[in-house]
């Protein structure tokens, strides 16, 4: 399932912070692509790298999360950003709402360090901040109804069952691959979890009512 779209809520502020994430991460994507392998080695994320040197390294764990493996890789996430992120900036304001994305993908990179410590292979893109966007969405707004191109069918389904039907795949594809990162690269599916209930953790502190 393909998410196109949520239902549009009038909100008083406009989500100018989830449109400069969008902006920064295609800035960085465009850079990356311009400097090449040496760019990533440097800016990327690496387990076995930062264990080695965490205080010296650990600019990485911001900067990671703002590069992307591909043109594919970064237009889904930003998708994912721009459907779900003005929803939660909303709720928790903006400052709040930087906070909350930062710490959210800080959180998915401490969940693959756990399952893959000895990696020496790069670990980069925004989908563990959005993973924890899109827990904090099903926590706040679990019956929201969301458009999805479901084979060749779009239908309007409640965001419980768009996310958690991601989630679930998330988790069964991590249990069939574990620690997918440290041999042979991929897609880091405990990053996607960590940051997922990192985002359902920090959408209890930072929710206003």
């Amino acid at each position: 399932m393909l998410p196109l779209s949520d239902e549009r809520t009038r909100y008083k502020i406009f989500p100018w912070v989830t449109y400069l994430f969008i902006f920064i991460n295609v800035g960085v994507f465009l850079l990356e692509i311009s400097q090449g392998e040496a760019f990533v080695e440097q800016w990327a994320f690496v387990p076995n790298r930062f264990l080695a040197d965490p205080l010296g390294d650990s600019i990485t764990l911001i900067t990671a999360m703002f590069m992307h493996g591909g043109w594919f890789h970064l237009i889904s996430n930003m998708l994912y950003l721009w459907i779900f992120g003005d929803n939660i900036e909303a709720r928790f304001g903006h400052l709040r709402f930087i906070l909350f994305y930062v710490l959210s993908g800080v959180g998915a990179s401490l969940a693959q360090l756990a399952v893959s410590a000895s990696s020496e292979l790069p670990m980069l893109g925004a989908s563990g901040a959005i993973a924890g966007v899109l827990g904090a969405y099903v926590l706040l707004f679990p019956s929201r109804r969301v458009r999805v191109l479901a084979g060749y069918w779009i239908v309007h389904l409640p965001a419980f069952i768009v996310i958690g039907v991601w989630f679930l795949l998330q988790l069964l594809r991590g249990f069939t691959s574990f620690a997918v990162m440290a041999d042979t690269g991929g897609i880091a599916y405990a990053a996607h979890v960590g940051g997922f209930i990192s985002g359902l953790l920090l959408a209890l502190i930072f929710r206003k009512k």
